[in-house]
């Protein structure tokens, strides 16, 4: 061989061992570096039908790797094992428009700043559920919206002034399907559909307003069902597919429960489910009760979604937060995979975004970690009813958008 030729040789060959040495003790250097790795954890993601150990790669805030076993260097390591790792949850239905103004929720004290109570519970994602209506979603919209870490869409209010009680939930003149349209298309990133609630009169234009309105845009309706001059009934055979009524498991004389005299989920009920009505639980402060909810989980009738109904009073009564409300349904007899895929998929289906609600590769990294604590348990209802249960949900880290903004333990601390 050529001398030339033969020394060329010995060169490449020692550039490649470099190389070989670089990547053995340099940590790849040449391939990703991770800024979150979550080792070991039990994943649960029924969206992608993933329910076992394994590892979960973050990079620039979106999901990078999922498999069973990811190496490669990180920022931060997260050791997981025996707990669970799921997409973020999703609340359909909260009250967030956190404001001045006393006894009101839109713009008012009793509306919450979501931050203070979302990663706590693992929720990344909150759906306010018509706070604001056309003419104050700009306001919304910059002083809670954009303000906030967590990630909030939102149904608009058929009424102008949004929840602003009394009277002016009442004034027909003031909901204008054209004005709230404008709003919807100057927010449509934000704006999921369109609400009707709290409406005290006989006159159904206000609901086939907001109907007519939700079908234009092609988006769902949400029915807060505190509307005492409908029935029950009849505000479900309005609803298409996709649609959603709250307050399920509701018990409360102003509406007709879901479960009847001899204690079976009602026949149009059930109707309206099998033709794709939507079904959110909105606890809150008086919209859950056992006597409905366990006959109604017993025959089959789990809520699509879990909207804690989050607002100044709920969270201090039984409702207390995401975590507790799952935890209130596995007592009642729902799966662990049950509960997480209502609390993701499901809630992230029903508002159209379905970069929510899952771990895929390239979405979003909204991430919850949580253990499953065994003992015995008190969950209460609206009425104060207790039952007991022997698993209970409690929030080790959640992670929004890549970083973590939840850390009960340190796990992502320097060790």
């Amino acid at each position: 061989m050529h001398f030339t030729k033969f020394s060329s040789l010995i060169d490449c060959c020692r550039f490649h061992f470099c190389l070989l040495i670089l990547l053995v003790i340099g940590g790849n250097v040449f391939g990703q570096k991770y800024d979150l790795l979550i080792k070991g954890g039990h994943v649960i993601d029924p969206a992608n039908g993933i329910d076992k150990v394994m590892d979960v790669a973050v990079s620039k805030g979106i999901i990078a790797k999922i498999a069973a076993i990811i190496e490669g260097p990180a920022d931060k390591i997260i050791q997981a094992k025996g707990l669970y790792v799921t997409p973020g949850f999703i609340d359909m239905h909260t009250h967030v428009f956190v404001g001045p103004n006393a006894g009101l929720f839109a713009n008012g004290v009793n509306s919450v700043s979501p931050d203070d109570f979302t990663f706590r519970s693992g929720v990344t994602t909150v759906v306010d559920a018509g706070t604001s209506g056309w003419r104050s979603f700009a306001l919304f919209k910059k002083q809670v919206i954009d303000q906030s870490k967590t990630r909030i869409l939102a149904f608009i209010n058929i009424a102008g002034d949004g929840m602003t009680g009394g009277e002016h939930e009442q004034n027909i003149a003031d909901m204008v399907p054209d004005s709230a349209l404008k709003a919807i298309n100057q927010y449509s990133e934000t704006i999921v559909g369109v609400k009707i609630g709290h409406y005290n009169g006989a006159d159904w234009a206000p609901f086939d307003n907001a109907i007519k309105l939700a079908r234009q845009i092609e988006k769902p309706l949400f029915v807060e069902c505190h509307l005492p001059q409908y029935s029950l009934q009849d505000q479900l055979e309005r609803l298409r597919s996709g649609d959603m009524i709250t307050h399920t498991y509701e018990n409360i004389k102003e509406r007709m429960p879901i479960i009847g005299e001899d204690g079976k989920v009602r026949p149009f009920v059930l109707e309206a489910k099998k033709r794709g009505v939507l079904f959110d639980l909105g606890h809150g402060g008086a919209g859950f009760w056992f006597d409905q909810a366990a006959p109604a989980i017993k025959q089959g009738f789990a809520p699509n979604s879990f909207g804690t109904d989050l607002h100044r009073f709920s969270m201090n009564s039984a409702m207390k937060d995401m975590t507790n409300v799952m935890s209130k349904f596995m007592a009642l007899g729902l799966s662990l995979t049950d509960v997480v895929k209502i609390a993701t998929w499901n809630a992230a289906m029903a508002i159209k975004h379905e970069e929510l609600g899952n771990i895929d590769t390239g979405n979003v990294a909204d991430i919850a970690i949580f253990k499953i604590s065994e003992g015995v348990f008190g969950f209460t209802d609206s009425g104060g009813k207790t039952i007991s249960g022997s698993r209970k949900l409690e929030m080790e880290m959640t992670v929004r958008d890549g970083k973590v903004v939840w850390d009960l333990n340190g796990l992502s601390g320097k060790k």
